[in-house]
This record gives C-alpha cells, structure tokens and sequence, in this order.
C-alpha cells in the first residue's frame, strides 16, 4: 500500500513540474499593458536609474508612443531610444519620422547603446 502511494505523490510531482516547466508562452497582443509611456519619458528615466527602472519594467507589456528613427525588416527603433523586435516583416508603408504606437514586452536596458529593448512587438 505504501508503495502505490508513494508512486502516486511521484507521478503528481511529476506532472506538476512539466507543467511549471512547459507553460504556454506569453501573447503578448492579448495582454493588456501595463504601462502606457512615450519614448522620451521612459529613456529619460532609464538614463538616470537603470537598475531601478529595470525591477519597474522588465518583462511587462507596454504601449510606447513616439517617432520613429529607424526601420528593417523585422526590427525598428523609436526616438533612437527604443529598439523594438517584431515577429513578422513590417509593412513598407511604415516611415522614417513618422508617429507610432508600439506595443510590447520590455526585455532590457542596452547601456552601451543607451536603448531599451522590446520584443514580441506589435503596431497599435
């Protein structure tokens, strides 16, 4: 009896750990943002506290507003402040100057360049 029971609370733990392990990856175009910041506000208060503003946004969902500064095909970055990272070819209506809305996952602080980076990145 002990036995059986035994193999029980294994195969429980077992399947509860591959569960933890393997979960559904986030989607970010569902997730409602956490914050909502323009570009010059948020590199602003990245320049003078990354550590702290790291722990304040790291892996959240964020809408950023602002111009963008450069395009490729799967990337673009905003006020040469933020790097944004997207899953798909941008479109090629998409302008350099131009005003835009972005949302997506804050992945870190770049201090070489001086940019925050997101990724899974979406055009609201």
């Amino acid at each position: 009896m002990k036995k059986w029971i035994i193999l029980i609370i294994l195969i429980c733990f077992c399947i509860g750990a591959y569960l933890y392990i393997y979960k559904d990856h986030r989607n970010i175009e569902t997730e409602a943002p956490v914050f909502v910041v323009t570009a010059n506000s948020i590199g602003s208060e990245f320049s003078k506290g990354s550590l702290k503003s790291e722990k304040k946004y790291l892996n959240k969902t964020i809408i950023v507003s602002g111009i963008i500064s450069e395009i490729n095909q799967n990337d673009l970055t905003i006020n040469d402040k933020i790097f944004c990272q997207f899953s798909k070819i941008l479109k090629q209506s998409l302008k350099i100057g131009s005003e835009i809305k972005i949302k997506g996952r804050v992945i870190g602080y770049d201090d070489l360049l001086e940019q925050i980076k997101l990724d899974q990145c979406i055009i609201e």
